[in-house]
């Protein structure tokens, strides 16, 4: 089994952010609203000592599902979350157009 599944993600809606806490440290995905139905994934995170494990990818992933089960549009301004849509193309479809 991928390691990375076993990550629990916490959506922090006040904080507006994905949040990932392994060993006593977090890594994030921020995001903002940007008006009704579309969002912008801002950065993510991942402390130094927690990369190489996937975890980021992980954070995105859950992200955007998140994203898709609420029928939202996305912005990928994080160089990360463009990549990752990139890479996984069954993405592409929360992409929204030019803001």
């Amino acid at each position: 089994m991928d390691p990375a599944a076993l990550i629990a993600i916490e959506h922090d809606a006040t904080g507006r952010r994905f949040i990932a806490r392994i060993d006593g440290k977090e890594a994030y995905l921020e995001y903002r609203p940007v008006r009704t139905g579309v969002v912008d994934y801002v950065t993510t995170y991942t402390p130094p000592a927690l990369r190489e494990r996937h975890i980021a990818s992980t954070i995105v992933r859950h992200a955007l599902d998140h994203a898709r089960d609420r029928e939202l549009k996305v912005i990928p301004s994080c160089w990360f979350v463009a990549g990752y849509i990139e890479r996984h193309r069954e993405y592409e479809e929360l992409l929204t157009g030019t803001d």
